[in-house]
């Protein structure tokens, strides 16, 4: 089984990183790519790179295509190879997924329309713009999408495709190796349990570091052919 994940300038890591860990144990056979548009060492949004396995040219299809999110998707987006390229691998892939806002990367190629997805609460607004319904859930699966929230929500999608595709013992299994058991500290995770105040400081924070994302994005969205 190969499996394909997009990599781009300022990636949110983690978005790559826990699914790649889980579904690397998938089973013999199991190849995973990190996929660029070049083999040079791709920044990601943590201060550190990543090297490439493949480029695009190398890794015309997959059986699982996975888009993470991060910072850098409005660049993704605006890249014509890169949005060529998850269309031509998802048309033909047997899973489609992404965590966090990988998902509007789908949406701009056109992979979405008429699913039901889920994104980083941040930017879950803004599936609709690509024809898809918005979910304020951790995974979502519709048919062969399979879509996760934003960032730690990845390791709960790639234990959830595991399933799906390798049966929940299996699952279980490398979860158990894993030692997948999360207890976090605090109980602010989601907009649904933090506390209004620090909803609006992370809101104005994201601002500062990316002002006027979401206006861009739509002006990305018509330049695709959506609007």
């Amino acid at each position: 089984m190969r499996i394909a994940f997009l990599l781009f300038p300022n990636v949110t890591q983690l978005d790559l990183t826990g699914p790649a860990q889980v579904l690397s144990r998938m089973g013999e056979g199991t190849h995973v790519d990190l996929v660029a548009a070049t083999l040079e060492a791709v920044p990601t949004d943590a201060g550190f790179a990543i090297l490439p396995t493949a480029t695009f040219d190398e890794v015309p299809t997959a059986d699982i295509l996975c888009v993470p999110g991060g910072f850098g998707i409005n660049g993704a987006i605006a890249d014509d190879a890169t949005i060529d390229w998850v269309r031509h691998v998802g048309t033909h892939a047997q899973w489609v997924t992404s965590v966090c806002t990988g998902s509007l990367v789908l949406g701009a190629a056109g992979l979405l329309e008429g699913y039901r997805a889920a994104c980083h609460w941040g930017q879950r607004h803004m599936l609709p713009l690509f024809g898809a319904t918005a979910v304020a859930e951790r995974v979502v699966v519709d048919r062969n999408r399979v879509t996760g929230g934003g960032v730690t929500a990845g390791i709960d999608f790639a234990f959830r495709l595991m399933a799906l595709i390798r049966g929940e013992a299996h699952a279980r299994m490398v979860q158990l190796a894993l030692e997948y058991d999360p207890d976090p500290p605090f109980d602010s995770g989601s907009p649904e349990h933090a506390d209004a105040a620090l909803v609006a400081a992370y809101q104005r924070r994201v601002e500062r570091l990316a002002p006027g994302r979401d206006e861009e994005l739509r002006r990305l969205a018509a330049r695709r052919g959506y609007s």
